[in-house]
């Protein structure tokens, strides 16, 4: 067991690079004057070339990719995934539908392993460093989705996946007690860390983002940071330096400019401080908190 699992180490990450350019300009802004680390890439995001080009002139950026197979883009043509998406190309946003989908049907399964790895695909094109990657609302929590996110990233050179796992006795600490779904959540991210590890990916011990998902604010983060627990964190966001009309869409209740105002909080930088370590590749394999 390393030595590492015993330390409180942080990784402070953005989620939908690529979404749009808010998002992309709120994530550049939150990495060069801010404590942002990480980002994840939507490769068929309307934005996505715009994040790309942002990602290259910040070589201290971790970027990782975002799969999308729910409500947003696929890669593929409509035509060569029927099953998946609508004639626009777009995954629909029905969770459960989705899920039932992917685990019972063969050939939804072949398209969406298709789909895979034409987003692998299209993020090796970029030239960036594939750190991590994760799905898009967490729907790599399904077997199905997260076997495949796995199995298909290490042809491509995966080698970190996040486990959404939000410890309930932390978030009790700060305030926000659990609920039924979150307790639910929490323990299903057992299966997930398991398929991760049998693969020998990275994960970190916690992750910090799911119950306020959207509203990431300094107080919240002020709070959080006085109860990490020991081990590695990730702590995601979602930051954009102002609404446009794909945030009031997709995401009418997140508040994206308070998060970046988190993340450029000197006071959120400096409680943080100690258990930063930017120079980190990635976060380490430590014990299994699930």
């Amino acid at each position: 067991m390393a030595l590492l699992a015993y330390m409180t180490r942080v990784v402070v990450s953005a989620d939908d690079f690529g979404l749009s350019e808010a998002v992309n300009e709120g994530i550049e802004r939150a990495h060069r004057d801010g404590i942002l680390q990480a980002a994840s890439l939507m490769v068929a995001g309307a934005a996505a070339e715009d994040a790309v080009r942002r990602a290259r002139a910040m070589p201290g950026l971790r970027v990782g990719l975002h799969l999308v197979v729910i409500e947003g883009p696929a890669v593929l043509a409509p035509a060569l995934i029927p099953d998946l998406v609508d004639a626009q190309g777009q995954f629909p946003s029905d969770q459960l539908r989705l899920g039932l989908k992917y685990f019972f049907r063969p050939v939804v399964r072949r398209q969406l392993a298709a789909e895979f790895r034409a987003q692998y695909a299209a993020f090796a094109t970029t030239g960036l460093e594939l750190d991590h990657a994760n799905a898009h609302k967490h729907m790599h929590l399904h077997p199905t989705v997260g076997r495949m996110l796995i199995g298909i990233g290490r042809e491509f050179g995966l080698r970190a996946v996040r486990v959404p796992a939000e410890p309930l006795d932390i978030l009790a600490a700060c305030g926000e007690p659990a609920s039924f779904g979150a307790r639910a959540l929490y323990q299903w991210t057992r299966l997930l860390r398991r398929q991760a590890r049998r693969a020998g990916m990275a994960t970190t011990d916690q992750v910090f983002g799911i119950a306020w998902s959207g509203h990431m604010t300094a107080d919240r983060l002020l709070r959080l940071a006085a109860h990490l627990p020991d081990g590695t964190s990730e702590i995601y966001f979602h930051p954009a330096t102002r609404r446009d009309r794909t945030l009031n869409t997709l995401m009418p209740g997140y508040e994206h400019e308070a998060e970046l105002r988190a993340l450029l909080d000197p006071a959120v930088r400096a409680a943080l401080a100690p258990c930063s370590h930017p120079a980190d590749r990635r976060p380490e394999a430590g014990r299994d908190p699930a």
